[in-house]
């Protein structure tokens, strides 16, 4: 009789301890995406007390730079050495610099803490969706997707409004210290309840790869932040950004070739599913990123919405992203199928950045709203489909490079997104307030062509009407051009092939299921 109990609560308890460790996870994936959007909100704050307000940029530069450098490595990390302690050692990087940027008393100090911190923060993401890879089968990994998608809207809803309380009540430097009560409370839950097998590799690191790779990400990003703002997109520092870089990625890939243990192996890349969903991946990346840059700035200066409330903003998009994901969760982990969702997605996408292109001084908050909720409901389709189908098209070896790469695909897609995407909206701002507000309009936009409240109320009549057709003709080509690059993810989605999804099938029972690393208690 105890032997019959003991076998019908094991279940419970093994799926009772992976909700523990989904717990911690999800800890750990709002800290990776709170981050930047709560200390946007405190910037104002900071360069008032510490100064350096020409620096101001590379507080988010740096820290954006080691990340994107920074989370191929944590991925190669976890695979050879294990995915437990490596994804602790990346949380204990990331709070160290999140206490010591709180201590930082000039903006150089601020600089380099944040680039500590961005060091952890590449590994955050890419530890938690390689665990769930070892945790959970690809066919029962679709129930946890409406976990991972909420856990994102709310970062982007509730990120800014976190951020603004925090600094009016609390001042700035909570909004660095407030990672760390929760970095430690998924610190605690990880080292208690989350047991992996432990793995020593023999081969060294490849440090020349690493270091090739880094240089590569370095400048490429540079590139997307700097063109078009610091300096021109023909001037002599970025063409020689994009020299260093080509040649940087070009020795790296024939390296990877070589190396007896290669930071991101290329045979990975033999898989076509794989291929595929690195490039959906940087599309969705650019259009995701473009998208909630664009819209709170239209709706701001245009619709005159406040900008207190910049999170709200977006929750049609999010909300409608959030149904979607959780839905596509639950018919890929009951069907097994989920070719129709990178098309679908895709699809919608397209067709709701064009929507959102048509905007104009004229278009109401509800229609817009619903023309959000198009792209959201195409994003959904698409953002943890992406990293399902790549983990599954890779053996359980190289889940960790799996899950870096098609993580570092979309990070560097939102960062060619917000470049491209910016600089045409900038052109075209800049473009129209000469033609519409003449010369005072175009000093108006000259410093930037991006207006607060404040700046908007000072502006005559005329010229404040001339800006909102100018910020509308601009967000006009920016999510046209979002529509057409989204075209090149619908071409990816058709060629995805519908590989069976490993683990637990309705051929299968639970206990006939293959066997992965489970949580221990």
């Amino acid at each position: 009789m105890a032997d019959t109990q003991t076998v019908e609560t094991e279940p419970e308890k093994k799926q009772r301890s992976v909700r523990v460790v989904l717990l911690a996870l999800m800890i750990t994936m709002m800290l990776a995406m709170l981050d930047n959007m709560i200390v946007g909100t405190a910037m104002p704050t900071i360069v008032g007390e510490l100064g350096g307000l020409e620096h101001l940029s590379w507080v988010v530069t740096a820290y954006t730079l080691a990340t994107a450098a920074a989370t191929p490595l944590w991925g190669k990390l976890g695979d050879m050495y294990g995915r437990k302690g490596v994804f602790m050692t990346s949380i204990v990087l990331f709070l160290i610099g999140s206490a010591l940027s709180g201590m930082a008393q000039d903006m150089g100090q601020l600089i380099g803490f944040r680039a500590v911190q961005g060091l952890g923060a590449g590994g955050l993401m890419v530890g938690v969706m390689a665990i769930i890879g070892d945790l959970i089968p690809p066919r029962e990994r679709g129930k946890y997707q409406g976990m991972m998608a909420g856990v994102m809207a709310l970062a982007m809803i509730g990120g800014p409004l976190v951020g603004g309380t925090i600094t009016d009540n609390w001042g700035w430097r909570w909004s660095f210290y407030i990672n760390l009560p929760l970095g430690v409370v998924a610190l605690g839950l990880i080292s208690v309840v989350l047991h992996l097998p432990a793995k020593r590799a023999q081969a060294r690191i490849d440090y020349l790869g690493a270091a090739l790779l880094t240089v590569g990400i370095t400048s490429i990003v540079l590139v997307t932040t700097w063109g078009g703002t610091e300096y021109a997109w023909t001037s002599a520092r970025i063409m020689e950004l994009i020299g260093i870089g080509v040649a940087a990625l070009v020795g790296f890939v024939f390296w990877q070739t070589k190396a007896a243990e290669p930071v991101v192996p290329l045979h990975i890349f033999r898989s076509r599913n794989f291929t595929l969903m690195s490039i959906i991946g940087f599309i969705t990346g650019f259009v995701m990123f473009g998208a909630t840059l664009f819209l709170p700035l239209y709706q701001q200066s245009v619709q005159g919405a406040s900008a207190t409330n910049s999170g709200l903003l977006l929750l049609p998009m999010l909300g409608a992203m959030l149904v979607t994901s959780m839905v596509a969760g639950r018919v890929t982990t009951n069907s097994g199928r989920y070719y129709v969702f990178p098309v679908l997605g895709s699809v919608l996408m397209i067709v709701g950045l064009y929507l959102l292109s048509t905007m104009d001084t004229g278009t109401s908050r509800f229609t817009s709203g619903v023309f959000m909720a198009v792209v959201g409901l195409g994003m959904g389709c698409l953002m943890q489909i992406t990293m399902l189908v790549a983990q599954n098209s890779v053996e359980m070896k190289d889940m960790g490079v799996a899950s870096s790469s098609t993580t570092l695909f979309r990070t560097l897609g939102s960062s060619f997104g917000v470049a491209i995407m910016g600089a045409l909206f900038n052109h075209r701002v800049q473009d129209t307030m000469a033609e519409r507000g003449g010369e005072l309009g175009s000093k108006v936009t000259e410093q930037s062509a991006q207006l607060d409240a404040k700046s908007l109320e000072k502006l005559p009549d005329a010229v404040r009407e001339a800006y909102q057709y100018a910020v509308s003709a601009g967000t006009h080509s920016a999510f046209l051009l979002g529509s057409i690059v989204a075209v090149v993810a619908l071409v990816a989605a058709v060629f995805v092939k519908e590989v069976p999804l490993k683990g637990a099938g309705p051929q299968k029972s639970a206990d006939d299921a293959a066997p992965s690393p489970l949580v221990e208690v």
